[in-house]
């Protein structure tokens, strides 16, 4: 194993270079779609991503926004998280999602929550054993 690290990814070339793995989780974007909606929510919704890297190979990704609402109150929405499909199992999803957990911290924020996928019946796992997570609601949307 390489040496483990995480770094924000702020620069074009380096939301590129993340590409391939957050492809694997959002099979419907294509690369420049991809581009420009992370560009407008670093813009517009303070959207952070970052990605753990093992050497220099990018092997997980997240993308997160610190919001307030009513419910919650000061919290991070973690809207991306994934692991490389050659990578699973290693903890880095783990490390990944801790880093949030410390960010939200350091920046008064005071809960961190997620949505996810129905199907995803390992995801939710993870999140409810390994990383102490509670369901505590459904998503509901519609597409106008």
């Amino acid at each position: 194993m390489e040496k483990i690290s995480i770094k924000e990814l702020r620069s074009r070339t380096e939301i590129i270079e993340a590409f391939p793995v957050m492809k694997q989780l959002r099979a419907h974007l294509d690369e420049s779609t991809y581009i420009d909606l992370v560009t407008e929510a670093q813009e517009i919704d303070s959207y952070k991503m970052f990605a753990l890297m093992d050497g220099n190979k990018i092997v997980a990704v997240t993308g997160f926004k610190p919001m307030i609402t009513l419910y919650y109150g000061r919290f991070v929405w973690v809207c991306d998280l994934v692991t490389d499909n050659n990578n699973r199992s290693k903890g880095y999803g783990e490390k990944l999602l801790t880093h949030v957990h410390e960010w939200a911290r350091e920046n008064d924020f005071k809960n961190v929550a997620l949505s996810s996928g129905l199907e995803k019946t390992e995801a939710h796992r993870f999140y409810v054993d390994k990383m102490s997570y509670e369901k505590v609601s459904y998503v509901f949307k519609t597409t106008l």
